[in-house]
This record gives structure tokens, sequence and C-alpha cells, in this order.
């Protein structure tokens, strides 16, 4: 499946919509520019489907590529960044 994730820098979200359906990671950006990810969510429909995985990793992929760094606030986020280590560079 092909996930496209944008970045709402206004409603502070990372976010992807298939078929009508939402999933989001919320973001806190500090003054001293880490962003603090601090919610996923996932419409029901998408679940299982890799498109939370697909956020967060946009998430990161755009901290990186900004030079930020991140704080996983988020529970799913912070697992996934166990996971994925390739991604410790990126945490503060």
């Amino acid at each position: 499946m092909d996930i496209a994730v944008s970045n709402d820098e206004q409603g502070r979200q990372f976010h992807a919509e298939i078929d009508g359906h939402r999933a989001h990671l919320d973001y806190v950006r500090h003054a001293d520019g880490t962003l603090d990810l601090i919610h996923t969510e996932v419409d029901p429909a998408l679940r299982g489907k890799g498109v939370g995985e697909a956020v967060v990793r946009f998430a990161l992929d755009a901290a990186r590529s900004g030079g930020f760094k991140v704080i996983p606030t988020c529970p799913f986020v912070k697992k996934f960044v166990e996971r994925h280590p390739e991604y410790q560079d990126v945490v503060r």
C-alpha cells in the first residue's frame, strides 16, 4: 500500500488519509527546536496495515532532515524507536 504522509505545521500533526480514514501523530515544537511526539491515533479501519508506522517514520525522517531532535512521549513512537535503532540519533 502506498501511504502518503504530510505535515500540517499549523495543526501540529503528521497525518495520512486513506479512503476517508485517517491516522495522525500530534506533536509540540519546543522553543529549543525539539519535537515532542505526543500522541498517535490510527482509525480502526487502517490498523494493522502499517499506516501508523508510516506516519511515525515520516515524522522521524522529517525531524532528522530538519536537524531536530525528538522526544518520543507517545508509547507507540517509543516502541517504534526501540524496534528501529537506526532512529536513535534523532532521539533527545
